[in-house]
C-alpha cells in the first residue's frame, strides 16, 4: 500500500513540475496563455485533444458501463465523432486566426455580428462546464481513494488535485495542460493495454473464452436489446456525442491552438486510433461481470479498480491510480482555463467593453482560482445529481451546433435572433426533461420504441433547428419589408 501511495505522490509531483516547466521561454500574454499563439503541431494537438476527450469516463464510466450495460456500451465507439471535426474545425480555425478570436463565444459574436449572442453562448458554455469539472473531481476522489487503499481521504485528495491544477493553469495556461497530457497518455496506454489483455487471460484463459463464458452465463448480455437501450437509442446517442463533442468550449478552444489547418486535419484523422484503447477498457468491464457480480448502481463504476486490486500487487495499483488521476486533472485544467477565458473576455468585457487587454489578461488569471473554488464547493455539496447534470450539460452544448454549422455556409440563412431563440428553446427543453426526469416514452407512451428510445438531446436539437430557421425566415422578410421604407425616409 505504501508503494501505491509513493507512486501516486511522484506522479502528482511530476504533473506540477511539467505544468510549471511548460511556460519556460514563453511570454504569457493572453493569446499565448489561452491558445499558445496557435502554434501547436500535430503531435501536441493529438495528445491535447485526446486529453480532453479521454477523461475519468474512460477509467470509471466506460468500464462501469460495460459491466452494467453489456453490448450497448459500444456507443462509445462513435466514428462520426471524428468525421465532423475533420470538416468543420479547419474553417473555424481559419476564421478565428483571421479575426484573432480566442474563444467559442468570440466566434459566434463575430459570425453573427452580435455581442449579445456571444454573451449567450458564453453563459451556456460556462454553465455546462462547471458540472463537467465537478465530475472530473468526483472521479479524482474515487481514483485516489481506491488506488491508495483508502489511506488518502477523498477530500484531501481532491484539494491537492485542484491546487495542482490551479497552479499550473494560472502559471502556464494551455502549455501546462499540453505537457501534462503527454505523461497522462503514456501512462494510460500502458495501464489499459496491460489490464485489457492480462485480466481476461488471468480469469478465463483468453479474450475469446471470456466472451464465450459470459454469453453462456448471461445470454444476450452482449447484444442490443429490442427496447430501452435499443438501436434507436444507439443512433440518437451517437448523434448527440458526434455533434456535441466539439461544441464543448474547451474542445473548441483547444482546436484554435493548432498551428495550421493541416495539423487539425491530421489530428482528427489519427485520433480514432485512440478508440483501440476503449476496446481494452470494455474487456476489463466484461471480465469483472462474473468475477465481481454484486456491484450495483454507482458502485459498478469501481469495476476496474476492484478487479485490478484483486489481481495485482499494490505498486501496480499505484500506476493505475496515477494514470486515472491524470485522466481527471488534464481535462479539468482545460475546462478551468476555458471557463476563465470565457468569463473575462466574453462576459466581463461584454459588460465593460472599455477594459484593456492587459487588465483582461490579469482578470482571466484571477478567475482561475475562483472557478476552482466554485467547482470544489459543488464537488463536496452538490450530491450525486451532478451525473444527471453532466448529461444535461452535454445536451446543452449540443444546442450550439445548428447555428455554428449554418455560419460556415457561404450565405448564412440564420439570423442572430433565430440563432438565439433556437438555442434558448433547445436548452430549456433539455433542462425540463432532465430536471423532471422525463423521457420520450413519458410523453408518447403508445408510440413505437423507435420514438420512445430517442435521446432527448437529438429531439431538442431538431426542435431548436426548426425554430431557428422559422424565425430567421420571418426576420429576413421583416427586414426586406422595412428596407424600402427606410430608403424612402432617407431619400
Amino acid at each position: 500500500m505504501n508503494s501505491s501511495i509513493l507512486i501516486i505522490g511522484l506522479t502528482l509531483f511530476a504533473a506540477i513540475y511539467l505544468g510549471i516547466r511548460a511556460r519556460k521561454g514563453q511570454e504569457m500574454k493572453l493569446e499565448q496563455w489561452a491558445v499558445a499563439e496557435r502554434n501547436f503541431g500535430s503531435l501536441i494537438m493529438f495528445v491535447l485533444m485526446a486529453g480532453e476527450m479521454f477523461s475519468t469516463f474512460v477509467f470509471l464510466g466506460a468500464s462501469g458501463g460495460a459491466y452494467r450495460m453489456g453490448g450497448p456500451t459500444i456507443y462509445i465507439f462513435c466514428a462520426l465523432t471524428y468525421v465532423i471535426p475533420f470538416w468543420i474545425l479547419p474553417p473555424i480555425w481559419r476564421y478565428a486566426k483571421k479575426h484573432n478570436l480566442l474563444t467559442q463565444s468570440d466566434f459566434f459574436a463575430k459570425k453573427y455580428n452580435s455581442k449579445s449572442l456571444g454573451l449567450l453562448v458564453a453563459v451556456i458554455g460556462v454553465i455546462s462546464m462547471i458540472p463537467y469539472i465537478v465530475l472530473q473531481l468526483k472521479g479524482f476522489q474515487i481514483i485516489v481513494s481506491e488506488a491508495s487503499y483508502g489511506m488518502i481521504p477523498p477530500k484531501i485528495a481532491v484539494w491537492v488535485g485542484m491546487i495542482i491544477v490551479t497552479i499550473f493553469v494560472y502559471i502556464s495556461g494551455i502549455h501546462g495542460s499540453a505537457w501534462t497530457a503527454v505523461l497522462k497518455d503514456l501512462l494510460m496506454l500502458v495501464v489499459i493495454l496491460f489490464l485489457g489483455i492480462y485480466l481476461p487471460i488471468h480469469y478465463y484463459g483468453g479474450i475469446q473464452p471470456m466472451f464465450e463464458t459470459l454469453e453462456q452465463a448471461k445470454p444476450g448480455f452482449l447484444l442490443m436489446p429490442d427496447q430501452g437501450l435499443s438501436i434507436s437509442w444507439y443512433v440518437s446517442i451517437c448523434l448527440t456525442i458526434a455533434l456535441g463533442q466539439y461544441m464543448w468550449p474547451h474542445c473548441f478552444g483547444a482546436s484554435l491552438s493548432s498551428k495550421s489547418e493541416s495539423a487539425l486535419r491530421k489530428n482528427t484523422a489519427i485520433l480514432p486510433l485512440y478508440q483501440i484503447i476503449l476496446v481494452f477498457i470494455l474487456f476489463i468491464g466484461f471480465t469483472a461481470v462474473l468475477q465481481l457480480p454484486n456491484l450495483e448502481g454507482t458502485a459498478s463504476d469501481l469495476a476496474l479498480f476492484k478487479i485490478a486490486k484483486a489481481s495485482l500487487p499494490p505498486w501496480f495499483i499505484g500506476v493505475v491510480g496515477s494514470a486515472g488521476l491524470l485522466a481527471a486533472l488534464v481535462p479539468c485544467s482545460l475546462l478551468i482555463l476555458t471557463a476563465a477565458t470565457t468569463l473575462s473576455k466574453n462576459v466581463y468585457k461584454a459588460i465593460k467593453p472599455e477594459t484593456s487587454d492587459k487588465k483582461l489578461a490579469q482578470l482571466t488569471k484571477i478567475f482561475v482560482p475562483i472557478i476552482s473554488l466554485v467547482s470544489l464547493y459543488f464537488t463536496f455539496f452538490g450530491g450525486n445529481t451532478m451525473i444527471a447534470l453532466l448529461t444535461m450539460a452535454y445536451s446543452f452544448v449540443l444546442q450550439l451546433f445548428p447555428p455554428l454549422a449554418f455560419s460556415l455556409m457561404k450565405r448564412n440563412p440564420v439570423s442572430k435572433m433565430g440563432a438565439s431563440v433556437g438555442m434558448v428553446v433547445g436548452v430549456a427543453l433539455v433542462a425540463y426533461f432532465t430536471i423532471t426526469d422525463k423521457t420520450m416514452a413519458s410523453f408518447f407512451p403508445h408510440a413505437p420504441h423507435l420514438i420512445q428510445d430517442l435521446d432527448i438531446g437529438v429531439v431538442a436539437i431538431a426542435i431548436n433547428t426548426f425554430i431557428m430557421l422559422a424565425i430567421s425566415v420571418f426576420t429576413s422578410r421583416v427586414m426586406a419589408m422595412q428596407k424600402p421604407l427606410i430608403n424612402n425616409i432617407n431619400s
